[in-house]
């Protein structure tokens, strides 16, 4: 990994919130990712189970963690299990953790192989009433892939057909959605590499660029800042293309008097930063531009002075609606006859602005949350509001990360340049020749 080793003290407190919400007489058990193979002998790179990483810290395949917090002997309460070094395949694909090395990171003091785990296993289930299993119940999951996780349910529901089989995700989405101070500072660095980054983009934007030159700047300005990359796909959408919302080509030209849309964040620590910006190419807005860019960032600054603890999400969406659609009255996109006749099944203003205000953010950019339970302190979301014009072919988008308080929100990229005179300023002085 690029990125300073984390604190296990981190991970110690997460299996003692999961640990403290399990039952009386139960064992968990997490498994790792699939390696997920490509073409030929090849596979794409590596990506941890999210859950087992936030237990863990642990960014390895053929990983497997066992909280058992009732078992008579302490040693066996929290045993995290590792592929046991193996020197000749460490030759061709490099070194796995050794038992030190995961305890170190982890900060589990029981480190077992996997080719020793199934006899140890099978004597704690047996001491144990009720199995708490994993799956991904991201909501927006799709896709028909059978994971390691659901194989492994089904081997255990085989194994042990009279035990009682307990969901680990509803306890997962609860706790993980509140982040600790500890992930907040690794969401802040991740925030401020994107941020750096974005500031030399503005600098190194100009006519002509192409889409995937800004994108490899994004690639050099993380890695540079040790980061292992992006947290996901980067979307640098220039001129009409910044209304399509999932825009990944990222293959066209960047012309004079367009805007270009950046959807990109940083990944640090094993948590994710989600910055957007829109912004002119020849580092000017026209009047057109900087109007509907101001009322796209009013919409955001009234969408974080609602953020509190208790509000309900369906009332957050229900104001930042209203106040979207007051935007687009005021310049000139809906009139208060759309807006009065649009009622509460397709409000007017959602022809202007299509998609969600935010979402939770965390080692996953579409992190696990609840829905329609009131926000709660300690939650971290992003703020992107939107505006997307067809008849104009323009699309503005303007997303920032915060941390939700007892008194209201941070701002994790608050040193972000977002105003329409502090992108200008950062464009007007940049040093030597901008772009290629």
């Amino acid at each position: 990994m690029r990125y300073f080793p984390n604190d296990p003290e981190l991970f110690t407190a997460n299996r003692g919130r999961f640990a403290g919400a399990m039952e009386p007489g139960s064992v968990a058990v997490f498994v790792s990712n699939d390696e997920m193979p490509a073409n030929g002998d090849s596979h794409y790179p590596f990506r941890q189970s999210s859950d087992l990483f936030w237990l863990t810290g642990v960014w390895q395949e053929d990983t497997m963690l066992v909280l058992f917090p009732g078992h008579p002997e302490p040693r066996y309460r929290e045993v995290l299990v590792l592929a046991r070094p193996n020197p000749m395949k460490e030759k061709w694909d490099g070194k796995r953790l050794s038992a030190e090395e995961g305890r170190a990171i982890s900060g589990v003091g029981t480190v077992l192989w996997t080719d020793t785990i199934e006899g140890f296993l099978q004597q704690w289930i047996h001491m144990a009433d009720s199995i708490y299993l994993n799956t991904n119940e991201n909501d927006r999951k799709r896709g028909p892939l059978i994971t390691r996780e659901y194989r492994f349910i089904r081997e255990m529901k085989e194994k042990f057909p009279l035990h009682d089989v307990r969901r680990a995700a509803p306890v997962l989405r609860r706790l993980r959605a509140i982040k600790s101070a500890a992930e907040v500072a690794l969401m802040q660095r991740a925030a401020d590499i994107t941020g750096e980054t974005f500031r030399h983009l503005l600098h190194f934007i100009r006519p002509g660029v192409m889409e995937y030159e800004i994108e490899a700047e994004i690639w050099r300005g993380f890695i540079s800042r040790r980061s292992p990359g992006p947290a996901y796909e980067s979307i640098i959408a220039s001129g009409d293309s910044a209304r399509t919302l999932h825009y990944i080509a990222n293959n066209g030209e960047c012309r004079d008097g367009e805007l270009v849309l950046m959807d990109f964040g940083a990944q640090f620590g094993g948590y994710s930063a989600d910055l957007t910006r829109s912004v002119p190419v020849n580092g000017r807005f026209t009047r057109r531009q900087a109007e509907v860019y101001n009322a796209c960032l009013a919409v955001q600054e009234f969408a974080k002075g609602l953020l509190r603890p208790g509000l309900l999400p369906a009332d957050y969406v229900r104001q930042v609606g209203e106040e979207t659609a007051r935007q687009l009255v005021r310049i000139g996109l809906l009139t208060e006859a759309d807006v009065k006749n649009g009622g509460q099944e397709s409000p007017a203003h959602t022809k202007y602005m299509y998609h969600g205000v935010s979402h939770h953010l965390g080692i996953d950019v579409h992190d696990l949350g609840p829905r329609h339970e009131p926000f709660r302190e300690g939650m971290v979301l992003t703020v992107e509001p939107g505006i997307y014009i067809e008849e104009e072919q323009m699309g503005i988008r303007i997303e920032n990360d915060v941390w939700i308080t007892a008194d209201g929100v941070v701002d994790l990229m608050k040193k972000v340049p977002i105003t329409v005179e502090e992108i200008e300023g950062v464009m007007a002085h940049q040093s030597g020749p901008r772009g290629r």
